[in-house]
C-alpha cells in the first residue's frame, strides 16, 4: 500500500505542534486593515489553533 500524500495546500496553512495541537492562521489579515478596529487587530495577532471538531480532518490532510 503506498503512503498517503500530504495535501500541499493544508501543509502551507497548518503546523502540527509537539503538544498535538494544530496551529492555524487568522482570517481578515491580508489587506485593507485601516478600517479594522484596533481591538480586532490585537486579537488576530494571538496564536490560533484548530478546534477539536476539525482536528481529525486537518490531521488527515497533513498525513499525520
Amino acid at each position: 500500500m503506498p503512503k498517503m500524500k500530504t495535501n500541499r495546500g493544508a501543509a502551507k496553512r497548518f503546523k502540527l505542534k509537539k503538544s498535538g495541537k494544530i496551529k492555524r492562521g487568522t482570517a481578515f489579515r491580508s489587506h485593507i486593515l485601516t478600517k479594522q478596529d484596533p481591538k480586532t487587530s490585537r486579537r488576530q495577532r494571538s496564536p490560533k489553533h484548530v478546534c477539536a471538531a476539525n482536528m481529525k480532518q486537518v490531521r488527515e490532510l497533513l498525513g499525520k
